[in-house]
């Protein structure tokens, strides 16, 4: 995969946590230990395959560190947005409907559209501007984004491990007819 520009890694790696996080989210979703799996190992299996070395010249570990705490505070709005409740069943359940969407949504194409930018439209500048602040080289912009989606999965997973203890440990009200328990 090394012949594959920044932009096509960006592309994929984006469109692939994209597409799980939409699919295992959205709508009304029983929360699983599996659930919340699937998205970890997702991101797990680009780093394995995308991050192929880790810059630590330079301001490169501080520049990733912000990848990651950008992450963490789009995984904590994305968390936000992702209402759980107990349904009538009893199981815990969330509801991810159009403002999460859009969260998943807008940060995966902004991670693209930097990518091709820094390909198509700003490569000149760019290179400036790590050379002015120590970053070496494509590979900390790229890794940088790679954590931040992992930040991104883990806090929206430790979201949603908190919301579902939360729920269990609060007593069970039962629901009238036709309800369900108002969302946390």
């Amino acid at each position: 995969m090394d012949h594959l520009s920044q932009f096509v890694i960006a592309l994929i790696a984006s469109v692939s946590i994209l597409t799980i996080i939409l699919a295992t989210d959205l709508g009304c979703r029983r929360v699983t230990n599996m659930r919340m799996l699937r998205s970890v190992l997702a991101v797990a299996v680009i780093i394995a395959i995308f991050v192929h070395s880790f810059p630590t010249s330079g301001n490169a570990p501080s520049f990733q560190l912000i990848g990651v705490g950008v992450g963490v505070i789009c995984g904590l709005i994305a968390g936000a947005l992702l209402p759980a409740h107990r349904g009538d069943d009893g199981q815990i359940y969330t509801r991810g409907g159009f403002g999460y969407a859009l969260v998943w949504l807008v940060l995966s194409s902004a991670r693209v559209l930097f990518a091709y930018g820094a390909e198509h439209w700003f490569a000149e500048d760019l290179i400036r501007f790590s050379i002015e602040n120590e970053l070496s080289g494509p590979d900390v912009y790229a890794n940088a984004f790679v954590f931040m989606s992992l930040a991104m999965v883990l806090t929206r997973t430790a979201v949603l491990v908190a919301k579902r203890r939360r729920i269990r440990l609060s007593p069970a009200e039962p629901a009238a007819p036709g309800e369900r328990a108002a969302a946390v």
